[in-house]
Formats: structure tokens, C-alpha cells, sequence
């Protein structure tokens, strides 16, 4: 039979649904029914212990509060590990704290100069939330406060939603406790990392601008990170670093900045934040900002022509700029971008950032034979001033990928580009229309890019124009 309880809330689902049918694609409306049922069923567990004289109703009263934060606490785990890649560690006391005050202190006075006009009543409501609010923004920037981790698989997350289910289940139920195994694969089951001698690059979407992760079997790089937005939000941390968490890269070995122009760089210094970086290779003067932050954690390198290392068997290059292109002041922020080639034996990338036709010729001059490439990343987002025929037939990509932000005002790429890298038969690829964009460098994989517009696709999801 269902409890009262129960038929409010599956009445306030079907009242919501009606208003709003697009609440399901957010994340709070999920995790706002979810713990309400939890509540309803920590709720229904405890009926029969509140009984006896006025100490054992308070005993029976705080235990059925703990019950419910736990419920609450461990039930939540693998939605918020599936949305957000995260739990609070520090919200248990967070709650114990903040409920109290809020429940018997600040909505009463609140509700009370709702309908009493004295504005007193609004200054002590402001005098209970304001520190209150401080002490929650302390204990939330405490070391810790948080675990964060990969985006744990569809199947880890219904057996693990399964597995709290099973631990909050009542006294007496078989099987409590293997629901701590069926738990587990949340925490245990990662990401696959590509094996030795192979890479996997996913050009992200970020819209007009460059973010590409780079992985091997044991490191990751990080070229670019996405624009800034209007200052009060940037790609790094609303794209590159939710991406970094949910794949399980935990640190970056390395990341290339490959010039100034913010649609590039926008995002470095929230993925700077975000993660413990170990190289910086950048374009920029040792006065920039972004340099200026790094090096108070790291080694800071300026791109330079002929830098290699080697990665659990692939090989990194720079192969632009040349030191004295920097002290020309003629060439433009674009011809100084750091030119990546990554070579494993299944094949090669080559990412050309904002280079344009002067930058073209210096690479085909000097360093004609690194250039070609299977996949290659192509300069400048496809704009006119770049991507020359001569260039084109350099490269001889089987894959070229435009990073281009939808409708876009600069109308990159231009068609002529386009059609320039197809007629040398690569196949064109633009990131706002395929989303993300993965090709993984190993035997048999390359063919067959996976596109994130595929894989997760939407029936709410616009088609591209």
C-alpha cells in the first residue's frame, strides 16, 4: 500500500511534469524527488521507536534526524558521482548546523515580516544568514571538503543507486550488506586509458575556441583552454576541467597555451586552479598573468621549434615558433602559436592553432617533412587568412577538424577551406556540429571518430544548420 506520503509526493511529480515536462533534464529536479523519498523512507523506518516519556522522544528524535541525514548523505552518492562527479564530505555537518537554524530561527522571522511590516524583522533575518552563510563558505573551502572523482558508467551508478537502497533498507532485511559491494564499482571501476604506444585527443566543444585533451596510456595534456566569457565565466572551468574530473584525469602533465588571444587562453587560469599542472609551454611573455600563476606551482617553457619528449611510446614535437619570430614585430599574436605533432605507430596528429599563411609558409620551408598528419586540427578555426593549398597538400590529413563555435560571427569555416581540405580527400569535421570530437591513435580505431552528438544523442538536442 502507499503512504500518504507517498501520494503527495508522486502528486507533486505529476503537478511539476505538468507545468514544467523539461524539469526532468535538470539535475536539482532529480535530486530534489530523490530526497524526498529517502526522507519519506528514513521517516517510515522510524515510527515505531517514538514512544515512551519526554527524554525518550528526544533520544528518538535526534536518532531519526541522524537517520535521515544519513539517508540523505550515503543515498544521494551515486547521482551526485553521475551529475556532478562529486560529493560534499563536509555537508553531514554542514546540514546539523545550518537546518537547525534555518528551520527554527531564520523562516519564522522571515515569514513574520512577510506579513508584519517592520523592517526590523528583515535586519535580524539578515543577522542569522549572514553568519551563518560565512560559516558555511569556511567549511566549504576547507581542504577535503569535497571528493571528487571520474563520472562513474550508467551500470556503476543504477548498482550502486540499487546498493544505498539495499543499506538503508530496515533492520531485518536480507541482504543489507551486500549492498556496500554492489556500492563499490562507483569507486573502483575507471575510465580505460588508452594502452602504451597509443593516444586518445578529444577536440573539445567550446564553441568559437581551442580545448584539446591529449592521454596516454599514463599522462595527459592539456593544448588550450577554451574562451572567456564576459569575464564572469570561462570554458576551462565550466568545460575543460568538468571533462578532466569525469574522465578520470586527475592531473595534467602538461599544458600548452598557444597564444594570447582569449579564445584561446580564456580558460587557463581556471584549469590552473583546477587541477595540479606540471609544464606550462606557452607563447607568452613571462609577464602574462597565466605565467605569472603557474610559476608559483610549476616550470614554465616557451614553445619553441625542435622541443620533444616521449610519452609511454608517443613522441611530442613542437615544430613552431623559432625563437627569433618572437622579436618580430610585425608578425601577429596568431603567428607566433605554438604548433603541436604527435606521433604514435597507428598515426599522427598535428594541431596548428591560429597560425595563418605567413606562419604556413616558415613550416613548409623548414620543416616541410613533420608535417603530415592523419588528423590534423585545422589553423584558425578554417578563416581565409589561413589553411593556403600549399599547406593543405603538406598535411594530406584524412581528418580535418574545424573547432568553430555555432553561427559564429567570423562565419568560420569558410567554404573555400572547406572545400579545399576535401578535395585532397580528408574528411571534414566541425566541432558544433559533432560536439566533442575523439580520435583514438591506435590500431584499427582511427577510421572511426567518436563524436559526442552520436553517442549522447538527444531527442531535445537542436540539429545543427
Amino acid at each position: 500500500m502507499m503512504s500518504g506520503l507517498n501520494r503527495l509526493l508522486l502528486a507533486a511529480l505529476v503537478v511539476v511534469l505538468a507545468i514544467d515536462p523539461w524539469a526532468v533534464v535538470a539535475a536539482g529536479f532529480w535530486l530534489s524527488f530523490f530526497a524526498v523519498g529517502l526522507l519519506i523512507c528514513a521517516g517510515d523506518h522510524a515510527q515505531g521507536a517514538r514512544r515512551g516519556g519526554g527524554l525518550d522522544r528526544l533520544r528518538a528524535k535526534l536518532a531519526s534526524a541522524a537517520r535521515a541525514q544519513w539517508a540523505i548523505t550515503l543515498g544521494l552518492v551515486p547521482l551526485s558521482l553521475l551529475l556532478f562527479q562529486q560529493v560534499s564530505l563536509i555537508g553531514p555537518i554542514a546540514n546539523a548546523i545550518a537546518i537547525p537554524v534555518v528551520t527554527f530561527a531564520v523562516v519564522p522571522v522571515a515569514l513574520t515580516a512577510a506579513f508584519v511590516p517592520i523592517d526590523a524583522l528583515w535586519h535580524l533575518a539578515q543577522a542569522l544568514v549572514t553568519p551563518l552563510m560565512s560559516l558555511l563558505e569556511w567549511m566549504a573551502a576547507m581542504p577535503g571538503a569535497a571528493w571528487a572523482q571520474h563520472a562513474p558508467t550508467p551500470w556503476a551508478a543504477a548498482l550502486g543507486t540499487a546498493g544505498v537502497l539495499m543499506c538503508l533498507a530496515p533492520r531485518g532485511v536480507p541482504g543489507r550488506l551486500l549492498g556496500t559491494l554492489a556500492i563499490l564499482p562507483l569507486f573502483v571501476v575507471l575510465p580505460q586509458p588508452p594502452a602504451p604506444g597509443a593516444f586518445r585527443m578529444t577536440v573539445l566543444d567550446v564553441g568559437q575556441g581551442t580545448a584539446i585533451v591529449v592521454r596516454t596510456a599514463h599522462h595527459a595534456l592539456l593544448y588550450d583552454a577554451g574562451p572567456a566569457w564576459h569575464g564572469i565565466a570561462d570554458a576551462g572551468g565550466r568545460i575543460v576541467a568538468p571533462f578532466l574530473r569525469a574522465t578520470g584525469i586527475r592531473r595534467l602533465d602538461a599544458v600548452i597555451v598557444s597564444h594570447r588571444d582569449t579564445d584561446h587562453a580564456g580558460g587557463a587560469m581556471s584549469v590552473l586552479a583546477a587541477v595540479p599542472v606540471g609544464a606550462l609551454l606557452t607563447s607568452l611573455p613571462g609577464d602574462h598573468p597565466i605565467v605569472a600563476e603557474h610559476e608559483k606551482r610549476g616550470f614554465h617553457l616557451r614553445c619553441r621549434a625542435g622541443q620533444r619528449w616521449t610519452w609511454d611510446g608517443v613522441e611530442f614535437e613542437v615544430l613552431f615558433p623559432e625563437p627569433p619570430h618572437y622579436g618580430d614585430a610585425y608578425r601577429k599574436p596568431n603567428d607566433v602559436s605554438c604548433v603541436l605533432r604527435i606521433e604514435a605507430p597507428a598515426g599522427r596528429a598535428l594541431i596548428a592553432g591560429d597560425i595563418e599563411a605567413t606562419s604556413e609558409v616558415d613550416l613548409i620551408v623548414g620543416r616541410r617533412e613533420r608535417l603530415p598528419a592523419e588528423v590534423l586540427v585545422v589553423p584558425h578555426h578554417g578563416s581565409r587568412t589561413s589553411s593556403t593549398v600549399s599547406f593543405v597538400a603538406a598535411v594530406g590529413p584524412r581528418h580535418a577538424v574545424f573547432a568553430v563555435g555555432h553561427r559564429n560571427r567570423f562565419g568560420h569555416p569558410r567554404g573555400d577551406v572547406v572545400a579545399r581540405y576535401e578535395r585532397v580527400g580528408a574528411r571534414a569535421h566541425r566541432t558544433d556540429r559533432t560536439g566533442a570530437l575523439t580520435f583514438t591513435f591506435a590500431p584499427g580505431a582511427l577510421d572511426v571518430p567518436e563524436a559526442a552528438r552520436d553517442t549522447r544523442r538527444r531527442y531535445w538536442h537542436d540539429a545543427p544548420d
